[in-house]
């Protein structure tokens, strides 16, 4: 097989020609840097080897890219890598950063239960659930959620004072009531507080 031509297209990319027929879109970069020039002859090996170095770049790149805007776990990086490449370079590109240290999921699980719990106000049931979503193990989501302190009567105050103001209103109190209960708090934390409006 010859290569024909090696066209230039958006993010990156060559298109590449083997035989004056369009074979794929590689990384222009790795096409370079393994000299695949017009000219050259390939066979199938090593179609399948730059097609390999290619998507192992393309991975790596958006894994950097994704973890510049903010941290992520490990399970979280590699299922967005995956939309956009194979699944074998999106793991070899997550185990990079991880070695890099750009990904550790105890971290991640510490920095994320601290804003479930003091930012979204959600009690440590549920956060437990929304931390095995993002990959972290039950292990893990038990220890960084033990080593944070929360008042639940403080949280449902808060949410109540801010997005529930007229709690006399019944509608209003069944609303704030479902929504408390979304969020994991018991009937009697929640009974405890309203208890303290005077109109309750």
């Amino acid at each position: 097989m010859l290569i024909t031509a090696v066209k230039p297209r958006r993010k990156g990319l060559s298109a590449l020609f083997i035989d004056g027929e369009f074979a794929m879109n590689l990384d222009t970069q790795t096409l370079l840097e393994n000299r695949f020039d017009v000219g050259r002859e390939i066979d199938d090996e090593d179609l399948k080897e730059i097609t390999e170095l290619s998507n192992e770049r393309r991975a790596k790149e958006k894994a950097l890219w994704l973890i510049s805007y903010r941290s992520h776990s490990k399970k979280e990086l590699t299922d967005k890598i995956r939309r956009t490449c194979d699944n074998d370079s999106a793991e070899k590109a997550v185990e990079r950063m991880e070695e890099l240290g750009l990904v550790n999921d105890e971290e991640y699980a510490r920095q994320y239960a601290r804003k479930l719990l003091l930012q979204k106000k959600m009690t440590k049931r549920v956060a437990v659930f929304e931390l095995s979503r993002k990959g972290i193990d039950k292990e893990t989501a038990a220890a960084v959620l033990d080593e944070i302190d929360v008042d639940y009567k403080e949280n449902i105050r808060d949410i109540i004072k801010k997005k529930y103001r007229n709690i006399s209103d019944e509608k209003t109190k069944r609303r704030a009531v479902a929504a408390l209960q979304r969020l994991g708090y018991g009937w009697d934390d929640i009974n405890a507080v309203l208890r303290e409006y005077q109109d309750y």
